[in-house]
């Protein structure tokens, strides 16, 4: 739209193309308003389109992905998750054990991540495991502790969903719903979590390329869900004797530059070694991710899941005390 268009302007345009059956998405930044137009193949003239009054110019987004490209919102996307502006130049820190296991360590964890300066507490009720004799996690037990631990520190929850059916049961008590990575393409659960609106992070599948995962963040954005978070959490690669996955450190800028939505770092998966966690976490900001999820556990190497990438929690606070460094060196703030 024209920068001078007016409330009536572009209310005359929404009615004008949803007349024609396309879904308006209507964007605002920086003195500017794009509408972006979703279809199903219907036919639409853009030269009339353009001729309405305070329009500026109608384009055509090539893309496959439309919703989540630059081109739909040329501004970044940014959200109020707790006291904290997602995608702003406030650095989110997301932290705490890989899976919920008792009261006494979720408890522990918290309290010690919130001290250290995280923002969110992270912790897995609901476990995908490779192995179908791994532990599973605790279900909505689980779900009921991470609760608690909000109750007494303040932190909001982020853990995983697995099932379309439980999405309504993990929404009433999460935050954030998290996608993990072997259900990046489970398109039944993204378009759950699209219809729930509650703020979603969709983590890279371990084989999927940049496209892929913003194809599969299309099936939530198209319910008009745009509180999403984009993770890159490591690829999987020809080279697993060393480390657990591939940081695919390239993927944060080139994100950054297809996509407005924010941007989250998984160190821990991303190389799986506790001792080097902390060098990928630093990659992760110098290279421009709009947070971090990290595994700290009080007992790393009694965890019944992720211990070798879990750091302990006085690594934990060390740590963040090198990601604010970090983060004012590139212009970011915690």
């Amino acid at each position: 739209m024209q920068p001078e268009a007016t409330p009536s302007d572009i209310n005359n345009v929404i009615a004008a193309v949803e007349s024609k059956g396309w879904q308006a998405h209507v964007s605002q930044g920086s003195g500017m308003t794009v509408i972006g137009l979703q279809g199903q193949g219907q036919p639409l003239d853009p030269f009339h389109l353009g001729q309405l009054p305070g329009v500026r110019d109608a384009v055509a987004i090539t893309q496959k992905f439309k919703i989540a490209s630059r081109a739909f919102r040329p501004e970044n996307t940014t959200f109020q998750l707790g006291d904290i502006t997602v995608g702003s130049d406030e650095l989110l820190v997301i932290a705490g054990p890989c899976s919920v296991e008792s009261r006494e360590q979720l408890l522990e964890a918290a309290h010690a991540v919130k001290e250290a300066g995280a923002h969110f507490l992270r912790g897995g009720a609901f476990k995908p495991r490779t192995s179908p004799y791994a532990f599973q996690g605790m279900g909505e037990a689980g779900l009921k502790l991470l609760a608690e631990a909000r109750e007494a520190t303040g932190l909001p929850i982020v853990t995983e969903v697995m099932s379309p059916k439980k999405v309504a049961l993990v929404a009433i008590y999460a935050d954030v719903l998290q996608i993990g990575a072997r259900n990046m393409q489970n398109y039944d659960l993204l378009n759950a979590v699209g219809e729930s609106q509650k703020p979603v992070l969709l983590k890279r599948g371990m084989s999927a390329t940049i496209e892929d995962l913003l194809m599969a963040t299309e099936y939530i954005l198209k319910y008009g869900n745009n509180r999403v978070m984009l993770c890159e959490r490591g690829i999987r690669t020809f080279d697993n004797k060393y480390s657990r996955n591939t940081f695919d450190i390239n993927a944060i800028p080139l994100l950054k530059e297809l996509t407005h939505l924010p941007i989250i770092a998984d160190p821990s998966h991303a190389i799986g070694v506790r001792r080097h966690v902390a060098p990928m976490a630093l990659a992760g900001v110098a290279a421009g991710a709009d947070g971090l999820i990290i595994e700290t556990h009080p007992d790393p190497d009694k965890a019944v899941s992720d211990g070798d990438q879990s750091l302990t929690l006085k690594q934990f606070a060390e740590l963040m005390v090198k990601v604010r460094a970090m983060a004012a060196a590139v212009g970011r703030k915690i």
